[in-house]
């Protein structure tokens, strides 16, 4: 019966072939998720280095105690595997281009991403090279992940049933993978260098070029200006003319707004007299996180927070003496090169006025149903041709091939183990002085009242930049160096007593080196800024009130602008038109569940994007461009200096884009205007990664609710293309260095375990709608006192220990 569910036979079907009703059905299907679970309570026999201790509390989040970093990080592996099993394989076949041989040919192109940027190519090289420590490390996490799948035996998460197959071990190169899987996510974003390309050939205008790439709010820095060290050694010598265009380029992206927050406040700020910081990482929204909440104690480790799933070190949260948090930094780490090639010189590419021959390999993909696809991989001295990997609506613009900084040697664990280890700003900024990639905006805070901002990661430094495609020929476009660590922007203790990131620029125009950005919309740094110039003191309360901040800055600037614009065009005589302005006139800008006014202006300005691109670009091109199209688009509802639209045409766009939206709510909601509240369109389902096979969306994923916020609130909930939420702040974080014993506030949106029978699958949903945290305490008298099951995993020998278990 579950193979059949996995196959994508519908229930109905199952039910009729098994001669079950719906509801022995739904018996079966409870009884089979309770019998997969796994020992929770107890003493389990294991090829432990030492003893561990795995303390759950009432979220089922993991407390992990042991005597040395090697039992530690054993018991890491354990505690993630009973949780994440399935999903740490989806991400490590993710990785290595192995999806398809398990779901089928839908999966076919993720496979291909990662055998054409080469993940697991790339982590094989690293392993290889990495310290003997940092191999430690990833070698006993991978034995407590593997001694919690033999603890299971046959009664595997539901997934391997579904799927029909059973999970290789876990091994150091696969948590390299994923974790370079990540780098690709966070820096790869290829849309944002094919976008500013089309624009550039299409458009053929310089100003018209430049509206397009300019988003809304690009004034606002992290670095303000004047805070700059402009006499830093090294620094590159650049004209006035030149120094803002080698800055970078802010240009909106498909994914605007996906992004994440973090702010924090000094002790002067503060009702407690010590630092706050809060956090929001945002990422899809999924009925398996992202991230995997855990308090890890013992050996040289004391600190709570968040792991990626399937790499054993925390990424964000506290220890005793630091708190700290991250957010995207965007800055460019990767280039797309247009290649020259001749047929008389088959397999070659123009470098410096020679033909280089270039190189190939050819990755076997495993496709379920349908054998074996082989894919040939060809490089330039750039890197790997990935055409196939462009837009659809860029993908005639090849040969273009990738250069990446992901594909350097770097040891990211060992960096974030410091930082998990660090006892001052000061110690926490050094652990990063050799982080590679993906940069990150990091802000952070001690005990004694230090605060800091640090742009982490390594920039390459390039002559020129303007954003699109790299002639792949000219060695004048080749990367000259990197920023050095002390020529990233940073902040130290300012004398505002703030900081806040939200993937907005990193500094201003005098900055000394060249970031090669490619910034977003700065609405949420604006309103985070807005808020915290607003309020003298600020509590841990305040900051959760912040977190769910759902004032639309975009509508604010925008609604009065498309009022203005509807009353002046003969649209204003439409009975429907003159209701809608009349709603959007009274509205407060709040992307609140049960606005109508929110409903009304998110869904125009999606038309309005299409409309304003279709002005200039051709069919093919204008759901891609549209996506980064809000700067210019919010810009054009006030003025049309560049003559985007031709003379007159402005605001019967404004009422035709109006009109579009209104007849899309017709048919979605129904005809009267009053019943269009923002929570009926704009809902958060935790879906997950299987719920397109069939009916497996009706057995595993959650919610369904309606959700406040917007794509460009603090309150971050992304629209996909039908107004639902996509991504957003999947998990949230407020540390206060005042609180003792030291503790995080905390909450997920999905929970702690991703087994669709457990009772926290998905169970921290209503305390994340409703913007309440739980606490993660530090030390081990409250995590004792919280607890609610306790497994204490025991040293074993012989070939049976990594499964006996004792209840």
């Amino acid at each position: 019966m579950l193979r059949r569910l996995g196959s994508g036979a519908s229930i109905e079907a199952v039910c009729a072939e098994a001669g079950l009703s719906r509801a022995a059905f739904d018996t079966w299907w409870s009884a089979e998720l309770t019998s997969r679970l796994p020992q929770a309570t107890g003493v389990a026999q294991v090829a432990a280095p030492g003893p561990v201790e795995i303390l759950r509390d009432r979220w089922g989040i993991p407390h992990v105690f042991a005597e040395t970093d090697d039992a530690l990080f054993f018991g890491f592996g354990v505690a993630m595997a009973q949780d994440r099993l399935w999903q740490m394989d989806y991400l490590r076949r993710k990785a290595l281009g192995r999806l398809a041989e398990v779901l089928g040919p839908d999966a076919l192109s993720l496979d291909i991403v990662a055998r054409t940027v080469g993940f697991g190519r790339i982590a094989l090289e690293h392993l290889g090279r990495l310290p003997e420590g940092t191999r430690s490390v990833l070698t006993q996490f991978a034995a407590g992940v593997n001694a919690a799948v033999a603890m299971r035996g046959d009664r595997l998460p539901v997934e391997f049933a579904l799927l029909d197959y059973v999970p290789q071990s876990w091994t150091p190169l696969d948590s390299l993978a994923v974790l370079i899987d990540y780098r690709w996510y966070r820096t790869g974003r290829l849309p944002v260098i094919a976008v500013p390309e089309l624009a550039k050939r299409v458009l053929q205008d310089e100003a018209l070029y430049r509206a397009f790439l300019t988003p809304e709010a690009a004034d606002e820095t992290i670095v303000p200006a004047g805070a700059t060290r402009p006499g830093t050694a090294g620094a590159v010598s650049l004209t006035a003319g030149d120094r803002r265009q080698a800055l970078g380029y802010d240009a909106g992206g498909p994914d605007d707004g996906t992004g994440s927050n973090n702010w924090l406040v000094d002790g002067s700020r503060s009702v407690t007299g010590s630092p706050l910081v809060a956090s929001d990482p945002h990422l899809p929204f999924s009925s398996l996180s992202w991230w995997y909440e855990v308090h890890l104690c013992g050996g040289s480790f004391n600190a709570a927070g968040i792991a990626q799933v399937g790499v054993p070190a925390l990424m964000m949260g506290r220890n005793a003496c630091v708190a700290w948090c991250a957010t995207n930094n965007i800055c460019s780490q990767r280039d797309l090169y247009q290649e020259r090639t001749d047929p008389t010189h088959a397999g070659c590419f123009l470098y410096n006025g020679a033909w280089e021959l270039g190189r190939e390999i050819t990755e076997e993909i495993a496709v379920k149903g349908r054998g074996v696809v082989r894919t040939t991989v060809r490089f330039s001295r750039n890197g790997p041709i990935v055409d196939e990997l462009l837009p659809p609506a860029a993908r005639h613009t090849g040969p273009v091939s990738l250069r990446w900084l992901g594909t350097e040697v770097f040891d990211d664990i060992a960096c974030l183990h410091r930082a998990n280890r660090a006892q001052s700003c000061a110690e926490y900024r050094e652990a990063f002085r050799h982080w590679l990639i993906p940069t990150f905006n990091a802000v952070f805070a001690d005990r004694e009242g230090h605060v800091g901002y640090q742009c982490i990661g390594r920039i390459p430094i390039r002559t020129t930049w303007d954003g699109g495609y790299r002639p792949g020929w000219d060695p004048e476009h080749q990367w000259k160096d990197v920023v050095p660590f002390e020529g990233l922007p940073a902040l130290a203790d300012p004398p505002h007593g703030w900081i806040r990131t939200a993937n907005n620029r990193n500094a201003p125009p005098d900055f000394p080196y060249p970031l090669s950005g490619t910034w977003r919309e700065g609405l949420r740094a604006r309103r985070i800024r807005q808020m915290l110039e607003g309020q003298e003191r600020f509590s841990a309360e305040d900051f959760a009130r912040m977190q769910m901040d759902t004032l639309s800055l975009r509508a604010v600037e925008a609604t009065p602008r498309l009022v203005r614009l509807l009353e002046d065009a003969d649209g204003a005589q439409d009975v429907r038109i003159a209701r809608a302005a009349a709603v959007l006139r009274a509205w407060n800008h709040l992307m609140e569940p049960g606005e109508v006014a929110a409903t009304i202006f998110d869904v125009f300005f999606g038309h309005w994007c299409r409309v304003v691109v279709a002005e200039r670009f051709p069919e093919a091109m204008v759901e891609l461009m549209a996506g980064a199209a809000a700067g210019l688009a919010a810009s054009l509802l006030a003025e049309d200096p560049g003559r985007w639209f031709e003379p007159g045409r402005r605001h019967a766009a404004a009422v035709e884009a109006l009109r579009r939206a209104l007849d899309e709510l017709e048919k979605r909601l129904g005809s009267e205007m009053s019943t269009w509240s923002w929570g009926a369109l704009h809902t958060l389902t935790l879906r997950h990664p299987l719920s397109g096979i069939g009916d497996l969306s009706q057995l595993l994923d959650r919610g369904g609710v309606p959700v406040a916020g917007s794509i460009v609130t603090v309150c971050n909930t992304g629209n996909d293309a039908s107004h639902a939420t996509a991504t957003g702040a999947v998990y949230r974080l407020i540390a206060d260095l005042a609180a003792q014993p030291p503790e995080l506030r905390a909450v997920v949106a999905a929970g702690a375990s991703g087994d669709p029978g457990s009772p926290h699958y998905c169970d921290q949903l209503p305390e994340w709608l409703a913007g309440r945290h739980h606490r993660l305490p530090l030390d081990r008298d409250s995590a004792a006192r919280d607890a609610v099951t306790t497994l204490r995993l025991m040293p074993a020998r012989g070939p049976a220990a990594a499964g006996r278990a004792h209840h």
